[in-house]
């Protein structure tokens, strides 16, 4: 069985009520998940608010899934709405000091940004419109493919596409401007 299937199966359980089941996914995804709420966030504190958040909406609501998407693009959906909820009211993200994952295996793309924690990449990205850094989050923190990172934010996959583009083409316009090499 592969990990989709399993996570299928996991949340089949949650939904009739398995806490340990929901135990499961939660270490299965709660690493790249935080990443990407915290990129989103910008307080360590605040993401690991949304991600409990996240873990209760998902016990609430796990009955609900459809099986049209992966378990991962879903709760990647479910994290993005309660963040969104949170954020609402709140100011925009501040670059977050690093990102890391209760897991404690992260990624490249993980410790790239992490590496740039406090400096003027950080700072570039946290200047970026908000439906560019949903993108760069979902993308490069979490690892999600583009179809899957598309689903997520409810656009085509072209959309995802451009957003990259243009997300990339502002950050570079916008370290030039602070004199760091592209």
């Amino acid at each position: 069985m592969g990990t989709d299937e399993v996570d299928a199966a996991l949340l089949g359980l949650v939904a009739r009520g398995d806490s340990a089941a929901l135990t499961r996914l939660y270490e299965a995804h709660s690493g790249r998940l935080f990443g990407y709420l915290l990129r989103l966030a910008g307080d360590r504190g605040v993401a690991e608010e949304i991600l409990q958040d996240t873990m209760l909406a998902v016990w609430r609501s796990a009955g609900s899934y459809a099986g049209g998407a992966r378990v991962t693009t879903w709760l990647f959906g479910v994290a993005r709405r309660q963040a969104h909820n949170r954020l609402r009211n709140v100011a925009p993200p501040v670059p977050a000091e690093a990102v890391d994952r209760p897991d404690g295996t992260p990624g490249p793309d993980e410790l790239a940004i992490a590496a740039a924690g406090g400096t003027p990449v950080a700072e570039a990205i946290g200047r970026l419109p908000d439906h560019q850094r949903d993108v760069i989050g979902l993308v490069f923190v979490a690892g999600l493919p583009l179809a899957d990172a598309a689903e997520v934010l409810g656009v085509p996959v072209g959309t995802v596409k451009s957003r990259l583009h243009h997300a990339r083409a502002r950050l570079a316009q916008l370290l030039s401007r602070q004199g760091v090499p592209e």
